[in-house]
């Protein structure tokens, strides 16, 4: 922890892989019954990618759909579009800056199954713009199983996104997420039920959203927008705004500065008097 602390102090942080490879490293030394995992998932591989292809494929394997064959389509997805792995990278950076629980990157990278899912969903969305749609869904359903997180292949989520605990996550097939999102768990992304076509929110950069918070129908919810914690959001969210309640209201315009990566959800007392 204080080598974390005398990091984040001189805002010089380490590329991601070495610092990976280094605490990996390090927690090999330090607890020998995870040597072998460490060694296996992490130290072995040159980069990013090949560590990640293998967790993924350790992680998702079934008598299906054996772990070489997953570990094959991860590979394709990264060497056809480099930039899943610059998000991977960036998503793995948003954990460690945003969730005060994570000590390092190799807590998420092994043991955190929002993180697991996103990247899950990352080859499984390259898959579906490849026209591979049964494999894509295939994918969403073990990351479903495993995870509890529910992404359609289809949604389209930006880069340093953070997903914390995971459980309950659902994201619709038209969904949109900006750049450095940030959601709790049971947080819902969906459509009201009447709509066809495109039928799901549209979220901003920069936004926070909190535990079990709805978001339904195709609704725009501004940048560095904030959705307080079991709100049900039905109308847009300006920019800048927090919204709150069953249904929601404007709290207060505008909010916090970065919402997503301060993870502030206290709210303000003064409440607009009017239904978003």
């Amino acid at each position: 922890m204080a080598k974390r602390l005398e990091v984040v102090e001189r805002g010089a942080a380490p590329p991601v892989w070495a610092a990976l490879r280094n605490e990996a490293a390090h927690a090999a030394e330090e607890e020998p019954a995870l040597a072998s995992l460490l060694n296996a998932v992490v130290l072995r591989h040159a980069n990013l990618g090949a560590a990640l292809s293998y967790q993924l494929a350790r992680k998702l394997s079934d008598q299906e759909l054996r772990a070489m064959s997953l570990r094959e389509l991860a590979e394709e997805a990264y060497a056809a579009d480099p930039s899943i792995i610059d998000r991977a990278e960036a998503d793995l950076q948003a954990v460690f800056e945003r969730d005060p629980a994570c000590k390092g990157y190799v807590q998420p990278f092994l043991f955190f199954k929002g993180y697991q899912a996103l990247q899950t969903y990352r080859v499984a969305h390259w898959l579906w713009r490849q026209g591979r749609q049964a494999i894509a869904h295939y994918l969403q359903s073990r990351m479903s199983e495993l995870f509890q997180v529910d992404i359609h292949p289809a949604a389209v989520i930006g880069r340093g996104a953070f997903i914390d605990h995971g459980t309950g996550i659902v994201i619709g097939e038209t969904a949109v997420i900006g750049d450095d999102v940030s959601m709790l768990q049971g947080v819902t992304l969906g459509g009201t039920g009447a709509e066809r076509g495109d039928r799901h929110p549209k979220v901003g950069n920069g936004v926070l959203l909190g535990a079990g918070a709805k978001v339904l129908g195709n609704i725009t919810v501004g940048d560095f927008a904030k959705i307080a914690s079991g709100s049900v959001v039905l109308k847009p969210v300006p920019a800048r705004c927090t919204a709150a309640g069953v249904p929601a209201r404007l709290i207060n315009c505008p909010t916090c500065q970065e919402p997503s990566r301060s993870m502030d959800h206290t709210l303000s007392d003064a409440a607009y008097d009017y239904v978003i």
